[in-house]
């Protein structure tokens, strides 16, 4: 039966995305750019993004939420089509979605750090310690001098590694570095 399933062209992505009308990709748009903002806004001010309960009685909802829902309140043509008022399976507010778009922001970041380096070098401060899981993690710090003689220091990322012995420090400077597009021929 899956394998006539497959087969069927009529229940493709493509042929189901394709059926979709101009307002209802329009609405997609809209609720996708409203949870960028609200990413957006949640992460310049070092917020949270979620809270202990975000059920719909919440009197103290999760600030993505809450973030969402002022953006509606401010905009009528926006509160149409957000949160209540979206489909259950389309309303861009899953963690996964705000994983994925606070992934996009940090890859920005990192790629004009990387730019803003260009092919001077750059000093690298690690530092290690545990998580409130009791798990080793290592942060990774980049110092370099910018075109305007500026020393700058830049959160480059984090990594959860699994002893503190150099090699595998090394190790997961290397893997980071190779993530991003960088190379340790530059420290």
């Amino acid at each position: 039966m899956k394998s006539e399933d497959l087969m069927r062209q009529n229940q493709s992505i493509a042929v189901a995305f394709h059926k979709q009308t101009e307002i209802e990709k329009n609405e997609h748009r809209i609720r996708l750019n409203v949870s960028v903002k609200a990413s957006r806004f949640l992460l310049k001010n070092a917020l949270p993004f979620h809270g202990h309960d975000e059920s719909e009685m919440s009197i103290s909802k999760s600030m993505f939420l809450e973030a969402l829902s002022l953006i509606g309140d401010c905009n009528e043509d926006v509160g149409k089509v957000i949160l209540k008022n979206a489909p259950k399976n389309n309303q861009t507010v899953s963690r996964s979605i705000q994983k994925d778009i606070a992934s996009c922001f940090a890859n920005q970041i990192l790629k004009s750090i990387r730019e803003e380096i260009g092919d001077d070098v750059c000093a690298l401060l690690v530092n290690e310690s545990s998580d409130v899981f009791k798990k080793e993690q290592m942060a990774v710090v980049l110092r370099y001098v910018d075109e305007h003689g500026i020393v700058k220091e830049r959160f480059f990322g984090i990594v959860r590694v699994t002893g503190t012995s150099s090699s595998i420090l090394k190790s997961a400077i290397d893997t980071l570095f190779a993530k991003h597009g960088s190379s340790l021929k530059q420290v």
